[in-house]
């Protein structure tokens, strides 16, 4: 019998964490293209959030269309990305977005996460 998830809150979200189930809500999405083997593929860099906090939510293809504004989304297996000092959000082919009830909760936007500035360290572990 498979484990239920556990799910989370946007403010315990830490880089280099993956395998996340949260539910948030669609603040906003801003279109992008990235070009690969000769086509343009959508992208776009989505505002998600709780009543805890927001992140920056990367999505690409056909979740670009799950992403309208206002929409209560469901993800699952979800993992953090590091991307130009700040944490992302994404769902890879491992795992799922679901679109499902609305939310009751208001979404915490003071607190972004992805403004967060993070530095990347590698420890020398010779010495």
């Amino acid at each position: 019998m498979a484990e239920s998830p556990v799910f989370i809150k946007v403010d315990q979200l830490r880089p280099g964490t993956s395998g996340h189930t949260l539910t948030v809500k669609v603040v906003s999405r801003k279109m992008l293209f990235q070009k690969g083997h000769g086509r343009r593929r959508r992208t776009a860099e989505c505002l998600v959030g709780d009543e805890t906090g927001m992140i920056i939510f990367f999505a690409r293809g056909e979740q670009v269309d799950l992403m309208k504004e206002g929409t209560t989304l469901t993800l699952r297996n979800a993992k953090i990305n590091l991307f130009k000092g700040s944490i992302r959000l994404a769902v890879d082919n491992l795992g799922r977005i679901e679109v499902t009830e609305p939310a009751s909760f208001t979404v915490k936007e003071d607190n972004n996460l992805s403004l967060i500035e993070y530095e990347v360290i590698y420890l020398d572990e010779g010495k």
